[in-house]
């Protein structure tokens, strides 16, 4: 999640109307044709149509997008704790790719997509917050800020459509996608001296080993740790549904 190849940036450029999609699609099919098809001009054009299926979703739900409950209805439970999401507004979460991910958005107005799932997961999913604080945070920060892609991305990752519901293990997610800590040491400072064997999960360390590290100012984290060790998860393990709309816990 650092450096220039994880993510093409045409977003921001996409959501002012300064660069066409179909643009973009004309001359990723003219590279793969003199050049080469591969996984990265693959992922380009799914996103591409990814970012077009929220504008028809959009067309087609209208205000529902903004609603608690989405395009599902239902009666699932929300809370909306203000010093709890302030933890997640300001990554003091203590799950370092939560963190990072949040402190990032705050610096530059950008957050790869691998992070805004996680994140939107962790809020939703994990704090059981109302969703909407957080696409009306997106909505602030991003620089790449679309309604459809937004909202529909939130409604999505809250579990507020007729489809399979993806919770994301941030902790999981995080040994995945960032295994040296790189990205995680870039944006949270109180780690940079965390060995990789703990950064993940600092909150393994004693005190005394907190404070050898430097650490010692990270917050512990605000959800227990042990529930997403009993839930699983990876990519997302689907949270069933009970009767009434319910989400088993």
């Amino acid at each position: 999640m650092l450096g220039s190849d994880y993510s093409t940036k045409f977003a921001p450029w996409l959501a002012l109307g300064c660069l066409s999609p179909r643009k973009i699609f004309e001359q990723i099919r003219e590279y793969e044709k003199e050049k080469v098809a591969n996984k990265s001009t693959y992922w380009v054009l799914f996103e591409l149509m990814w970012r077009d299926f929220f504008r028809f979703f959009a067309a087609k739900h209208g205000n529902k997008i903004f609603k608690l409950y989405g395009v599902s209805g239902g009666d699932w439970e929300w809370q909306s704790d203000a010093k709890l999401f302030q933890l997640w507004a300001r990554g003091l979460t203590g799950y370092p790719l939560v963190d990072a991910n949040m402190r990032e958005l705050r610096a530059t107005g950008f957050m790869s997509n691998r992070g805004r799932q996680n994140v939107a997961s962790f809020l939703a999913l994990d704090m059981k917050i109302d969703w909407r604080m957080g696409a009306d945070w997106f909505e602030s920060y991003l620089v790449d800020y679309d309604v459809a892609s937004n909202w529909g991305n939130w409604v999505h990752a809250a579990g507020m459509t007729t489809g399979r519901i993806n919770r994301f293990n941030v902790i999981r997610q995080s040994k995945m996608y960032d295994k040296d800590g790189r990205y995680i040491r870039h944006w949270v400072p109180e780690l940079r001296s965390m060995p990789v064997r703990y950064i993940h999960e600092p909150w393994t360390l004693s005190p005394d080993e907190k404070l050898q590290f430097g650490a010692e100012s990270y917050p512990a984290p605000c959800l227990d740790p042990a529930s997403f060790r009993e839930e699983g998860g990876g990519k997302g393990k689907g949270r069933k549904r009970s009767k009434g709309g319910r989400r088993r816990r």
